[in-house]
């Protein structure tokens, strides 16, 4: 019986996570915001991400001068970017990919938060005049 209970409890929580991970439209994306604060102590978890996932393909200073892809986006030149460049849309980028010259992070960055303070770090590249206003660490 307690199997059971455990099993109907478990369907559920299962079934809500799957769905929370079908692609994000560019609407959908446009309109999400970041529950993480812009912080260095986000920047610097996001930094931690970025040199386990992204270095091979972004490079350190993600300039994207790595001769292993041809076509990674320069993270540090926003202006550039095809897919958006709202806390949202980065995330979906990163979450989803971008059809054959991104791949979908979503199954090796597992936690939400982890994608969130990835966003941050990446934005922390982009030129200082465009960067958003750093916010307090939380406590």
């Amino acid at each position: 019986m307690r199997n059971l209970l455990l099993t109907a409890l478990a369907i559920p929580l299962f079934a809500g996570f799957l769905d929370d991970k079908k692609p994000l439209t560019t609407e959908q994306a446009q309109k999400l915001k970041n529950p993480i604060p812009y912080s260095k102590k986000s920047i610097s978890q996001g930094r931690n991400v970025y040199m386990r996932m992204c270095v091979g393909c972004h490079g350190a200073d993600g300039k994207a001068t790595v001769d292993v892809v041809a076509d990674a986006t320069d993270l540090t030149a926003p202006k550039t970017w095809k897919s958006g460049t709202t806390d949202g849309e980065i995330f979906r980028s990163i979450r989803d990919g971008q059809s054959a010259s991104m791949p979908s992070f979503a199954t090796q960055i597992k936690g939400e938060d982890d994608l969130w303070h990835l966003v941050n770090f990446i934005r922390n590249l982009w030129p200082e005049s465009t960067r958003p206003e750093l916010q307090p660490d939380p406590k």
